[in-house]
């Protein structure tokens, strides 16, 4: 694997091992039981909407996880080693390798857990469904989920791209996020869980992306319900970083508590975020 201008890499395992590379040498690490993250939620709610990796590079690193793209262009959801991008006016197209990625998560998907769900009234009922599993198996370690099933109802957005120079995250969705609505829908759910230890890194707890079975729909999940399915957990006990190696993301102040923008662009629908 190669990666164009080096970017730092710094791998950190659970058992309390830490290392920091730059090389292309370290990057080979990557393996099917690390989580994958290019870069902190907190530079992206910043407004650091450049990248260096690229879709081609981020497919060598993992088969599954969600993110976005340059200029916060839309919602990325990886599924079956494909990188597709959910534009802000719902439609999804699989990314081209060399297409700039700022903020990313993903691993080589394995079905670890299965998790049985019956009647899922909302996101709140779906992730108590989950955080029981996480508990049983470990809250301190990190899962990646998916669930291929036929949606009662769906509620995801997108949002349009921003040219420099670049608003913060919320900010940005403030003026160009879009909501879609979908019943009866067949699609993936994809999505993340950091432990409460991640917060200065990326949003502890679920974080979901949706891609629809024809893969002409998708976006990051503001709420959902479903009957009968089994999601599938991938448990994971090493966290791999990819650092930007450019100057605007390393002037960035990434100790500055950036929580409440975070917590709005993660659950916000638009006419909250707008008030």
């Amino acid at each position: 694997m190669k990666f164009t201008n080096k970017k730092h890499l710094v791998s950190a395992v659970l058992a309390g091992v830490f290392t920091i590379c730059a090389s292309e040498a370290c990057a080979e690490q990557a393996d099917r039981e690390s989580i994958v993250q290019v870069a902190l939620l907190q530079s992206l709610a910043q407004g650091y909407f450049g990248g260096t990796i690229t879709s081609g590079e981020l497919r060598e690193l993992g088969d599954t996880g969600i993110g976005t793209f340059e200029g916060l262009n839309g919602e990325m959801i990886v599924l079956d080693g494909k990188v597709y991008q959910a534009l802000g006016d719902g439609t999804v197209f699989t990314a081209p390798d060399k297409t700039p990625i700022p903020y990313a998560t993903v691993t080589f998907f394995d079905e670890d857990i299965p998790v049985k769900l019956a009647d899922i009234k909302d996101k709140k009922a779906f992730e108590s469904a989950l955080n029981a599993a996480v508990q049983k198996e470990g809250c301190n370690s990190f899962y990646m989920v998916k669930l291929s099933t036929e949606f009662e109802s769906v509620l995801f957005r997108s949002e349009y791209g921003s040219k420099e120079p670049y608003p913060t995250l919320v900010e940005a969705l403030k003026g160009k996020q879009t909501e879609f609505t979908e019943k009866n829908i067949k699609g993936t759910l994809v999505g993340l869980y950091c432990p409460s230890y991640m917060g200065d890194l990326n949003s502890v707890g679920w974080h979901f992306h949706f891609l629809s079975e024809d893969k002409k729909k998708g976006g990051h999940i503001l709420e959902l319900s479903l009957k009968n399915a089994t999601a599938y957990l991938d448990k994971t006990d090493k966290f791999t970083m990819i650092l930007h190696n450019d100057k605007k993301f390393h002037d960035l102040n990434l100790a500055k508590d950036m929580a409440d923008d975070i917590r709005s662009a993660e659950q916000d629908t638009k006419g909250n975020m707008n008030k």
